[in-house]
């Protein structure tokens, strides 16, 4: 069972941050070796979505109001660790996070970019492809939409 929290970057503890940073570097820097630049300077300004089990951040993702990321408000960064995905829990922390967005900025319309391989994923939650693929840190993405 995953125990779903959110919170802003000033309520999240020393050791969830910490614990966040490393689940995003192992999956998006290590598993899919890819060297970017994950501190943007943007998880200030974000909600932190972030899934425990047995007390530990197993999923995660990080949404914006309109404005802060792109126009619309969006998430981003989502991520579940390897060890836990047979459990679909992809699908509860993006379910969360959708309602974080309507709950705390009273939106419906949302954007993210999406990493090519995952738009069936997305499609299922209500997102549509919007554009054309691109590269972003080397690897295929394609914006996505979910409008009310």
């Amino acid at each position: 069972m995953l125990n779903i929290e959110t919170k802003t970057f000033k309520d999240l503890t020393t050791k969830e941050l910490y614990n966040l940073l490393q689940l995003r570097s192992e999956v998006f820097v290590v598993e899919q070796d890819c060297v970017y630049q994950d501190l943007d300077g943007k998880d200030e300004k974000a909600l932190h979505i972030i899934g425990k089990k047995d007390n530990k951040i197993v999923a995660y993702t990080r949404v914006f109001k309109p404005g802060d990321y792109f126009t619309e408000a969006s998430i981003g960064r989502v991520v579940v660790s390897k060890e836990e995905r047979q459990h679909k829990y992809g699908y509860d922390i993006m379910e969360a996070s959708i309602k974080a967005v309507k709950d705390y900025f009273n939106e419906t319309k949302i954007k993210l970019s999406a990493q090519t391989y995952l738009k069936q994923f997305y499609n299922n939650l209500g997102f549509k492809e919007k554009g054309e693929e691109y590269l972003e840190d080397g690897i295929p993405h394609v914006a996505m939409i979910k409008q009310p």
